[in-house]
Parts: structure tokens; C-alpha cells; sequence
């Protein structure tokens, strides 16, 4: 059985892509930092099925206590498989815009992809396997005004991934970023309306979590063994 670390883990998409790799097979951590009791949940839930789960806490912004958390899980066994899905919005007009907002989106994002996978990465490697998915977004291939901090943090994820994938493909490990389009989560039902989906979208829906998953559950297979270095955007022909 395979370990797998999903960051985020207790929030739509994060917890769609936590039941797609129990599904797999896979012991699933469930990272969380606010979102304890939702994660606990889904923990319970995939452990109810049959699967196996359990909730990790830790901020990804905080180095030491990533490490703290993460050094002792993979001391005898790696984590094979890491889904970088946390994130944040902020969203301000550029003028506008406060430097805490800039600071802590990037932090997030591009920190935390540091902080969380850094420390994961020579056990992963002795192992001659792994898959790495960041979890992008379409803001960063396309841009988005008002979001010019979200879209720099996932650009920013975008080429450390490329960059990550030359560096590890020769250990049997990938590394990919999924970038979804307009996704049926609770976020983007306060972002966007039906009508405006439907102008956006040309198959005139949002997608789901679930879709959002079995895409990153094929890239964390053996399947997807020579896909790597890629930014796979799922958004319904928008782009």
C-alpha cells in the first residue's frame, strides 16, 4: 500500500481527490489547518469504507512545523505520492491591493509547495518512485483581473514544476500541476452564477470535485508513468 499526503485535504476538491486515491488503494493523510473537524470526517468516512485515512495538522506556511510533522512519518516508509493542493484566494484590484494579501497568497502556494514537499523528497526518491500533482489553476495560464497575486502564486507552482520534473524524472518520479477551470465547490458557487457559467464555459457547466480527481488519481497511477513536466488545465474547453 502507498502513501499518499494531500494538502488542503478537508476542502472540496481536496477531499474529492483524498477518497478518489483511497479508492486506489492508497493510506491517505488528510492535511488540514482550520478545517480540522471536516477532515476528521472525511477520515472517518473513507475508514468506514473500508479505506484507510488520518488527518494531518500543521500550517504549510510554517517550515518547522511541517518538518516536525512530516520527518517522523517517512523516517521508515516514504510518501509516495503528494498532492500539493492547498491554496488561497484574496482577490483585490492591483491598485488596491494590501501587501498582507500578496504575501500570504504566495506563501501559500509557492511556500507551502516548499515547505510540505521539500521534506518529502529524498525518501521519495530512494524509493525509485513517486508522483507529485500540484494543484494549479486556470487563473495562471490565462490571468484573471482581480486576482493578480492568485495567478503569480500559480504561475509561480507552474514552473517549479517543470523545473522539479528534469530534476527527478530519472528516479522513476513524476511531476505534474493540474490547473482546473470553474469547479462546483463552495468557492466558485459565490464567484459565479449560472447565467455567467455558461457564457464562460462551452460545455455550459462547472465540473466537479470528482472529475477534478480521477484526473489527479491517473497521474498518481502507474499508468501515468511518462507524463511528466505537464500543466494539465480540466476547465470544460475554456481555454
Amino acid at each position: 500500500m502507498k502513501n499518499a499526503l494531500v494538502t488542503g485535504g478537508s476542502g472540496g476538491i481536496g477531499a474529492a481527490i483524498c477518497r478518489r486515491l483511497a479508492a486506489d488503494g492508497c493510506h491517505v493523510y488528510i492535511h488540514a489547518h482550520r478545517g480540522l473537524q471536516a477532515a476528521q470526517t472525511l477520515a472517518d468516512a473513507i475508514c468506514a469504507d473500508g479505506g484507510g485515512a488520518e488527518v494531518l495538522a500543521f500550517d504549510v506556511t510554517d517550515p518547522t512545523a511541517a518538518a516536525a510533522v512530516l520527518a517522523p512519518l517517512v523516517e521508515h516508509q516514504p510518501i509516495q505520492i503528494l498532492v500539493n493542493n492547498a491554496g488561497i484566494h484574496d482577490d483585490a484590484v492591483f491598485p488596491g491591493m494590501r501587501a498582507e494579501q500578496w504575501h500570504r497568497v504566495i506563501d501559500v502556494s509557492v511556500n507551502g509547495f516548499f515547505n510540505v514537499t521539500q521534506p518529502l523528497l529524498m525518501p521519495m526518491i530512494r524509493s525509485r518512485w513517486g508522483r507529485i500533482v500540484n494543484i494549479s489553476s486556470i487563473a495562471a495560464l490565462t490571468g484573471n483581473a482581480g486576482q493578480v497575486n492568485y495567478a503569480a502564486a500559480k504561475g509561480a507552482l507552474n514552473s517549479a514544476t517543470k523545473s522539479l520534473a528534469r530534476e527527478v524524472a530519472s528516479r522513476g518520479i513524476t511531476v505534474n500541476a493540474v490547473a482546473p477551470g470553474i469547479i462546483d465547490t463552495p468557492m466558485s458557487e459565490s464567484a459565479f452564477d449560472a447565467q455567467e457559467i455558461a457564457r464562460l464555459v462551452p460545455m455550459k457547466r462547472a465540473g466537479s470535485p470528482a472529475e477534478v480527481a480521477d484526473l489527479i488519481g491517473f497521474l498518481a497511477s502507474t499508468q501515468a508513468a511518462y507524463i511528466t513536466g505537464q500543466i494539465i488545465s480540466i476547465n470544460g474547453g475554456m481555454i
